[in-house]
């Protein structure tokens, strides 16, 4: 101790007594330790105070920034207004408040470098993001006990049950986002205009941001809790494979050291791995030949079809001729053929086929074998051959129906219009026919491709649904989430174009807007100059929604039917093609209303959650402001409801 002291004493103090000669050594000492001190750089600035830095853990977000990354200015917007939610999320499970220390520094340059991609000039309105992060941003909302206070236990206890959970599974997801809305719209929406805004701390995010912190049983890092709540998506783990570098050196080591051997070696190593790969070649080859064969005996062991072969297909189509295409679609071409009995068919011939891709057309075989119903198109047999000439060839055989199809006579040039009555019979014959694949079908199906050309008529103008070749099953009524989006725009559900969620309402929004073009004569979907376009589900409901229903009704109609009765059908056509998924009728319930005699039950449409006439960029912003992957309403969630058979159908303007 007393040495320390010695050292920390002035170095020069002429007054005072020589030392004895070791407190002289350890004064010479001194010096050095000082040179051992650190000395600040004059480029090198002092490290900030803590407190200065920004509160949110930006680290935590970088595992959910997956790929394939936006493209779109409106969807990086997005994922960024969705990162901070869920940054503020566990920032609230750290500390129970909502916002951040006053003194806290900029967020947006952390932000701005955690994201994998520029933010737009504009930076998507988060120039204020500092200020209000800071700040209560729903009404007085600062921390865990107010937001307690502010919604009652009852709201609290929904959202712990739905949301108290591994929310993995897409029903679980939804009964914990609609627990969500209905708790916003009821306590935390109903103040001012403001407290709607889509930014982070406004109060459309704060149940998300609460029910990741407080419900989850997991917390918000969980990988299903922050895609359900946020749409953030985590990284899949990364496959370690182990490398050959030992092997490698041993190589290089031993040719140096017998390089004869060595060349020995790898002679007979290529011998050995070609005979290898040429017999795997052969036991796939021969595992593919028995899968397919496999295939191919359940379906004739399950059904009455017949299996014709390439010669039959062939000259019964006149040998493939231009002149007996009826169709043409991304799978490829339809024929018009006449098999030998005289019976008038049509042939469904897939293109670039291969070995391959046989599954795929046994699961399309296996559903529509599976299904019988006079408003479904029936299958006569398939084929399934090899040709020295074309290659692997697969087809299916169906009736021909002799009127085409439904885009037939509402676009084709030169068709006469459609009497009411035949309109009349086409949408209910369609509605029959999906919910016999809905409700009558043992599993369930699942079309995906509703649309007009895949709605066949008779030669009584009988509806009969066609194309099964993106059709799912759907066991147990479960909801099926995919990767790969399928279907024709205009016609695809938003929740399955955006996030890939299929149900059977999916299917009800595809026949809502086949019934609406039915009824108007109007495609789905037209480009217009200007990046504008034409869509006929917000045409139709922007004048339902201003009580003039029967404009929506093709002007000129042959033979037209009661205005009750056609204003119902547009009213039944706008609730299927509603945003909200749960708002949708399922098609019992749409048929039903439909075939009844009178103006059936209160039919109140919810008002929609987005601008009348909506671009996709519109869609996508309404879709995540909820926070929750949900389509929002102000009016809160509402799903469809048909109460009696004698009360009268109405619109919004009537209610």
């Amino acid at each position: 101790m007393c040495r320390l002291r010695l050292l920390l004493r002035p170095i020069s103090r002429p007054h005072l007594h020589p030392l004895p000669p070791p407190m002289c050594r350890l004064r010479l000492l001194l010096p050095f330790f000082l040179l051992l001190r650190p000395i600040p750089h004059a480029s090198q600035p002092a490290a900030p105070s803590p407190a200065l830095q920004c509160a949110l853990n930006f680290t935590a977000l970088l595992p959910f920034l997956a790929p394939p990354l936006p493209s779109d200015d409106a969807s990086r917007c997005a994922v960024a207004t969705q990162s901070v939610a869920f940054l503020l999320s566990l920032h609230l499970a750290a500390t129970s408040s909502f916002v951040l220390p006053p003194d806290a520094s900029s967020c947006l340059s952390p932000l701005r470098a955690a994201l994998p991609y520029p933010l737009p000039a504009s930076a998507c309105g988060l120039s204020g993001l500092d200020a209000a992060l800071a700040s209560p941003g729903c009404g007085n909302v600062s921390t865990v006990a107010d937001f307690d206070a502010l919604v009652p236990p009852s709201s609290r206890g929904d959202i712990d049950a739905s949301c108290d959970r591994d929310l993995s599974a897409v029903p679980d997801c939804t009964a914990c986002s609609t627990a969500l809305s209905k708790a916003a719209a009821a306590y935390l929406l109903a103040g001012s205009p403001s407290a709607r805004s889509n930014n982070v701390t406004g109060c459309v995010q704060y149940p998300s941001i609460y029910a990741g912190a407080e419900a989850s049983p997991h917390g918000p890092a969980d990988p299903a809790t922050a895609y359900c709540l946020f749409l953030l998506k985590a990284n899949p783990p990364q496959s370690h494979s182990s490398g050959a570098a030992p092997w490698v050196y041993g190589v290089a080591f031993g040719s140096l050291a017998a390089v004869l051997l060595l060349a020995a070696a790898l002679g007979c190593c290529f011998v050995v791995r070609r005979r290898q790969a040429r017999d795997a070649a052969a036991a796939l080859a021969a595992d593919s030949r028995s899968k397919r064969s496999q295939a191919m005996e359940s379906i004739s062991a399950s059904t009455t079809l017949v299996k014709f072969t390439y010669d039959d297909i062939k000259a019964a189509t006149d040998g493939f001729a231009r002149k007996s295409i009826i169709g043409q679609g991304g799978f490829g071409n339809v024929y018009k053929g006449v098999l030998r009995d005289g019976a008038e068919v049509a042939v469904k011939r897939f293109k670039n086929c291969s070995a391959a891709g046989d599954a795929a057309f046994a699961h399309e075989v296996e559903v529509v074998a599976s299904v019988r119903h006079v408003n479904l198109v029936a299958l006569r047999g398939y084929c399934i051959a090899t040709t020295q000439r074309e290659g692997h060839q697969r087809m299916i055989v169906c009736d021909l129906m002799h009127n085409g199809s439904l885009y037939d006579h509402l676009f084709a040039a030169g068709e006469c219009q459609l009497a009411w009555p035949v309109r009349q019979r086409i949408a209910i014959g369609m509605a029959r026919g999906l919910a016999y694949l809905h409700r009558g079908a043992q599993p369930a199906i699942i079309h995906r491709d509703i649309k007009a050309s895949n709605i066949l008529l008779d030669d009584e103008f009988e509806a009969k649904v066609a194309d099964f070749g993106l059709a799912k099953f759907a066991p147990e009524g479960m909801t099926h989430v995919s990767t790969r989006v399928a279907g024709t725009l205009g016609y695809v559900a938003p929740e399955y174009a955006l996030y890939g969620q299929l149900t059977e309402k999916s299917d009800v929004y595809s026949f809502g807007v086949v019934l609406l073009e039915l009824l108007s004569g109007k495609k789905a979907f037209i480009s217009l100059s200007e990046g504008q376009s034409f869509v006929l589900t917000d045409w139709a409901w922007s004048l339902v929604r201003r009580g003039r229903t029967v404009e929506v009704i093709q002007e000129g109609m042959v033979d037209p039917g009661p205005t009750k009765v056609m204003e119902k059908y547009v009213l039944v056509g706008a609730l299927c093609t509603h945003p909200q998924l749960h708002a949708r009728p399922t098609m019992e319930q749409a048929l039903k209303i439909l075939e009844a005699d009178s103006v059936p039950s209160p039919l109140i449409i919810p008002e929609r959650p987005i601008p009348v006439v909506a671009n996709l960029a519109e869609i996508e912003r309404s879709a995540s402001s909820s926070g929750s992957g949900q389509l929002f309403s102000p009016s809160g969630f509402r799903s469809f409801i048909h109460a009696n058979e004698d009360a009268a159908l109405v619109s919004p303007n009537d209610t």
